[in-house]
């Protein structure tokens, strides 16, 4: 039991260093999509929504086209029971996957939308 622990623990501090790199990189280029968007997918894994949150809708406030994000943040829409705000952050998802040509984003936004919608 003290090992599995020890397990989890490591896992954190693991976790806590690589959000600590990514907002010293932050520092340096603070409106970095990429960057904050890492920042966010790392929140999430220690459930820290709020916080993901925020950084997802700083991103597409800014970018709009950082297609990624939307599929990101509505799902964690989703898990908080936020279902009408999901919907609309796929369909403006895919909008704008549909306008960079980004198929691929496309599909996974509109089958997730698909699921959460039938």
């Amino acid at each position: 039991m003290a090992q599995r622990y020890a397990g989890k623990n490591s896992n954190f501090l693991f976790d806590m260093d690589r959000i600590q790199k990514i907002k010293e990189f932050l520092q340096q280029s603070p409106n970095d999509s990429f960057l904050q968007h890492a920042l966010a997918l790392e929140y999430i894994k220690l459930g820290e929504d709020v916080a993901a949150k925020q950084l997802f809708e700083d991103i597409l406030a800014r970018d709009p086209a950082y297609v990624g994000s939307y599929y990101h943040l509505a799902k964690l829409l989703e898990r908080n029971e936020n279902v009408d705000d999901a919907i609309r952050v796929y369909e403006k998802g895919m909008e704008e996957a549909q306008k960079a040509g980004e198929n691929h984003a496309y599909g996974e936004l509109k089958s997730a939308y698909e699921e959460l919608i039938y």
